[in-house]
């Protein structure tokens, strides 16, 4: 006869013990990214009489966050990080320890899309949520609350209570598992913790569920209002963060589809998104057409609704799904498609301006940016490529260009303003009035607010200094209808995503 597995780990209560799950007051999260850095850092900014310990196994991530120069770029996190750090916030690659002391344990580790095996391209790989929750089991000395923080495909906690209930050495330990999904927009994400549209936290509907969520409940309620945290089943939790997303990501989808229209038909996509932002059925959000979303959410997110309609035998729900991220790389083709076309059809050898390249403003994440297409697809057509983004690092933009060729600046700002420079190469630039010398087009990929509001002056030193005929791209509504006009004046070609000239 096979012998089964001694079962350790406990979840059935048959009554609501408060001493099972005591107020919180040390919590571990394991994860010190984009995610887990920031929501922990601005808990332990909030709740100064509990311990937060984030740990992560990368060295030189943790020593980062212990450095006056954060990891991660977010508008106000280096003050909650330096103030919270060393009193109740701590920094640490000693997951075990942090595991076994917590009350509460934030999973916030990294779920990719599979590149291989069942479900490539789609599905979701949670080997470090598995990793993750075998330390805990391993680790705890008590039990936990353990959070799912990371963005998972739904009935992810199920998974997680089997490998709890089968592998816990600990005897009498006690879990229980929340969801409690993340509603961050990188750039705003510290605005969006401090003051959240809703907090969202799923159990199950059993006692010691309900306790467990209770008790996240107050952890929150230190700083948000009662009405802003909402409570749910385990598993609509999960699939609420997919399907906001999914949401989302097919209003940007359907806006530069609109977008497309507009330009063929001379119409502006800017006045028709105002007009139909008016609606309060539609309402204004995500309904700015431009080069299509980037990041590291949508599109995965996607990619796991795909997979889970599929798997669930539905096969037009996937399909549905699949149109939005097939529209969304459409309108990042379409746009260089655009800049060649414009350029005489030729971009060989020709100096182009990027400016810009995180996939939105006030980050400097370049996760599915869509610069990255752009910048690929111009270079393949032989392009010279000049980019400038006030945050993103080198080392990013060289890894996401691999296998093109790059000409330092000191190289690439010593050629002549007839010297051809080699086809199909790119350069970081220190500034972008340094990037636009002897340069035949500007790109705006980015949104950032210092190339808003560039003034006539600027423009015209801009124009003398540039190739000509210099042309300005504006995929990002970066110039309003008068500046356009202003930049005709001067001598620029001006093109700007969704405005379509008169016919």
């Amino acid at each position: 006869m096979q012998r089964q597995p001694v079962v350790t780990a406990t979840f059935d209560s048959n009554g609501d013990d408060e001493s099972v799950f005591p107020k919180v007051r040390n919590i571990c999260c394991i994860g010190a990214g984009y995610v887990g850095g920031p929501t922990c850092a601005v808990l332990a900014w909030k709740c100064p009489d509990i311990k937060v310990t984030i740990c992560d196994l990368s060295q030189p991530r943790i020593d980062a966050w212990n450095s006056d120069t954060l990891p991660i770029f977010e508008p106000g996190l280096s003050e909650i990080v330096f103030e919270a750090r060393g009193r109740n916030l701590f920094f640490t690659t000693d997951v075990d320890n942090a595991i076994a002391e917590a009350d509460l344990i934030f999973v916030s580790v990294n779920t990719p899309t599979k590149t291989s095996g069942v479900g490539a391209g789609v599905a979701a790989d949670l080997c470090y949520v598995e990793a993750a929750t075998r330390r805990i089991a391993a680790l705890s000395r008590k039990g936990a609350i353990i959070v799912e923080k990371s963005t998972v495909p739904c009935r992810t906690a199920e998974s997680m209570r089997q490998i709890l209930s089968a592998t816990s050495p600990q005897e009498g330990a006690v879990f229980e598992i929340l969801s409690n999904p993340e509603f961050l927009a990188e750039g705003t994400a510290v605005e969006d913790l401090l003051d959240p549209a809703r907090i969202l936290i799923g159990a199950l509907d059993t006692p010691r569920g309900q306790l467990a969520q209770r008790r996240l409940v107050e952890v929150y309620a230190n700083w948000v209002a009662p009405k802003n945290i909402l409570t749910t089943s385990l598993w609509s939790s999960e699939l609420s963060k997919l399907a906001a997303n999914a949401l989302l990501a097919q209003r940007v989808s359907s806006i530069n589809a609109i977008a497309a229209i507009c330009e063929a038909t001379g119409s502006n996509v800017f006045e028709v998104s105002n007009a139909c932002g008016l609606d309060p059925r539609i309402g204004s959000q995500f309904l700015k057409a431009g080069l299509g979303f980037g990041g590291s959410c949508f599109q995965k997110d996607i990619f796991n609704l795909i997979y889970l309609s599929t798997s669930l035998n539905l096969p037009e729900v996937a399909e549905y799904w699949a149109q939005v991220l097939k529209m969304n790389e459409w309108t990042k083709s379409r746009f260089t498609r655009g800049v060649v076309k414009k350029m005489f059809s030729t971009i060989t050898r020709k100096t182009i301006v990027c400016a810009g390249y995180a996939f939105k403003k006030d980050t400097g994440d370049i996760r599915e940016a869509p610069a990255i297409n752009v910048a690929r697809d111009l270079m393949e057509d032989g392009a010279c490529l000049r980019i400038y983004d006030p945050k993103v690092t080198a080392e990013s933009i060289h890894e996401s260009l691999k296998g093109f060729t790059y000409i330092d600046w000191a190289t690439a700002s010593a050629a002549g303003p007839w010297d051809l420079p080699q086809a199909g190469t790119y350069t970081i630039c220190p500034s972008l009035d340094a990037a636009l010398v002897n340069a035949s087009a500007l790109l705006f990929v980015t949104d950032w607010s210092e190339f808003k509001g560039l003034d006539l002056e600027w423009w015209t030193a801009t124009h003398a200094k540039m190739t000509k005929p210099a042309m300005v791209f504006d995929g990002r509504d970066i110039l309003n209808t008068a500046e356009c006009a202003h930049l005709r004046k001067i001598g620029f070609g001006v093109e700007k995503t969704g405005v379509g000239h008169a016919i």
